[in-house]
């Protein structure tokens, strides 16, 4: 008879476990992030959906891979805090309406007998417009201002929920604005702009070109200083970058993640989705100002489930079928994180495979002949 229980009672703990450890890893979430926008008692029984719990877990659990950082998290630490790297870099300059901070690293060649100012490259991080920092990227700045012979800023943006998508454009811009009063004072060309972002930043570096190319009266800087400014960009790199918002929200509902994810609510509602879309915004676009936006670089890994490559792929023909320059790279066994990730250091496994793709197109950028 006691064994006859024992045998029983393992299907049954098991069964609890499959059913227990998905409901509340996923109610978890829901609680922390966003319960699903429905009325009253409606949002707990869509929270409790069979499909809903099972994706929302298998999104979260895929999270766990990012432990894997561990190494480059010390490193990276390790790096920003040591005091003798700081003539790598200036760090902690502030700027714009926001008093944001930005670091500043510095190129190789910076103050080689001979030579003139650099370009200048503003990297953009991703964090799902909801979070990130600038000395996460303190690593890939650095080895981005060896690999492409450039002075690379990395600024601040804010983040939800202390500002909106608008409000994170407002900062990008102020920051390219302050590498346009700033070239003089640290040796860089402030004429020769390239703009790399990854995810959401790509999506942000996108957005804030197209938003001054259309002089958008809500930066709130005036016609000529935006005009100055777009003329000034050469490129825009966009890695695993996000650029029809509406797309990207189906497939946030495919994964069972559009109401903990900080989108929607960066975005001040669904309702707001096309105009924060670059997508969106080019087809509006008149011929004079369609001739004024910038070329493009879109990277993208195959293997990527957090920005599916459709998004750049998607990008690439409607910025083909509106005439406007852009290369597209589709790269294999490459997922969302190690595009940017294995930027970060040369022992990396795709560091040499992304760079090649960067540094190529840099190159007709900056209209120098590529020495990679």
């Amino acid at each position: 008879m006691i064994g006859l229980k024992y045998s029983m009672s393992l299907p049954m703990a098991a069964g609890a476990l499959l059913v227990g450890i998905p409901y509340s890893i996923s109610l978890v979430a829901q609680w922390m992030y966003g319960w699903p926008n429905k009325p009253g008692y409606k949002k707990y029984i869509e929270a409790l959906k069979p499909r809903r719990i099972y994706c929302l877990t298998r999104a979260v659990l895929e999270m766990l891979k990012y432990f894997q950082y561990g190494k480059l998290y010390f490193q990276w630490k390790s790096w920003y805090k040591n005091v003798e790297n700081h003539k790598h870099y200036e760090k902690g300059i502030t700027f714009g309406r926001r008093s944001n901070k930005l670091d500043l690293y510095y190129s190789p060649t910076v103050g080689q007998p001979g030579r003139g100012p650099v370009p200048v490259v503003v990297f953009i991080y991703g964090g799902a417009w909801g979070s990130g920092e600038r000395s996460i990227y303190c690593l890939l700045a650095m080895q981005m201002a060896k690999e492409l012979s450039a002075t690379v800023i990395c600024p601040d943006y804010c983040t939800y929920p202390k500002g909106n998508v608008l409000c994170m454009v407002q900062d990008i811009a102020d920051c390219l604005i302050w590498a346009r009063d700033s070239g003089h004072k640290f040796n860089f060309d402030k004429d020769n702009i390239v703009l790399i972002g990854h995810s959401a930043g790509a999506h942000l570096a996108a957005l804030t070109v197209l938003f001054m190319v259309e002089g958008r009266d809500e930066l709130f800087i005036e016609a000529k200083k935006q005009t100055e400014i777009t003329m000034a960009i050469r490129g825009v790199t966009g890695l695993s970058g996000v650029y029809n918002i509406v797309d990207h929200y189906e497939h946030e509902q495919m994964r069972a993640v559009e109401y903990v994810s900080t989108m929607h609510k960066a975005m001040n509602g669904v309702e707001n989705f096309p105009y924060y879309s670059p997508t969106h915004l080019l087809k509006k676009f008149s011929e004079a100002q369609l001739k004024r936006v910038p070329p493009f670089c879109l990277l993208h890994g195959t293997t990527d489930i957090i920005v599916p490559v459709e998004s750049s792929q998607r990008f690439s023909e409607l910025l083909t079928s509106l005439s406007i320059k852009v290369s597209l790279y589709l790269m294999p066994k490459m997922d969302h994180t190690e595009i940017v990730t294995d930027l970060m250091a040369t022992d990396r496994h795709f560091y040499k495979t992304v760079y090649s793709c960067i540094k190529q197109e840099y190159s007709k950028f900056i209209g120098q002949v590529c020495d990679c």
